[in-house]
C-alpha cells in the first residue's frame, strides 16, 4: 500500500500546518543545544550573539524583542554574555540612559565555533532544496513572522 502525503490545502485533517511548525521548533531546538553546547553556549545566547552580528549595537529592550524573550531574561543573559567576555555595554552617545550592548572579538569567536554546527543542522532540514528554494523559504517565513508578530523582525 502506497501512503500519500497529506493536501496542505484539506482542512480535516487533524494536523495542520501550525503543528507541523511547532514539532519542527521542538526539534530544532534540540538539535541546536546538541550543537551550541560543546561551546558552552545556550540556544537564546546563540541567538543572541547573532542578532548582535547581524544589527550591531542594540539596547536591552531591543534585544529582549529580537530575541523572543522578556526583558528580564534579555537581561539575565547579557550578564552571563559580558562575563564569559563574548559581549560589552557602553552608554549610548545619544542617550546617557540607554546602554548599549554589542559583540567583543570573543563573541565573534564563539559564534564562530557554533555557525558551521548550525549550518549543518539547517542544511539537514531540507537536504534537496536548491539555493533559490531555501531563500523562498526564509522569505515565507519571516513573512509568516511578522505577520504574527506584534513587533515584527
Amino acid at each position: 500500500m502506497v501512503e500519500h502525503a497529506p493536501n496542505p490545502s484539506d482542512d480535516s485533517r487533524p494536523l495542520g500546518l501550525a503543528y507541523l511548525v511547532g514539532r519542527l521548533d521542538h526539534v530544532l531546538g534540540k538539535r541546536l543545544r546538541d550543537c551550541c553546547a560543546p561551546a558552552g553556549v545556550t540556544v537564546p545566547q546563540y541567538t543572541a550573539l547573532s542578532v548582535f552580528r547581524a544589527q550591531g549595537a542594540l539596547s536591552n529592550a531591543q534585544l529582549a524583542t529580537r530575541t523572543m524573550v522578556s526583558p528580564q531574561s534579555a537581561n539575565e543573559m547579557v550578564k552571563q554574555m559580558e562575563a564569559k567576555g563574548w559581549i560589552e555595554r557602553s552608554p549610548d552617545p545619544s542617550h546617557g540612559r540607554i546602554i548599549q550592548i554589542q559583540l567583543t572579538p570573543a563573541g565573534h569567536a564563539i559564534l564562530g565555533q557554533c555557525d558551521g554546527k548550525v549550518r549543518a543542522v539547517e542544511l539537514r532540514m531540507f537536504p534537496d532544496m536548491t539555493p533559490e528554494q531555501r531563500t523562498q523559504l526564509y522569505v515565507s517565513l519571516r513573512s509568516a513572522v511578522r505577520a504574527l508578530s506584534l513587533e515584527g523582525i
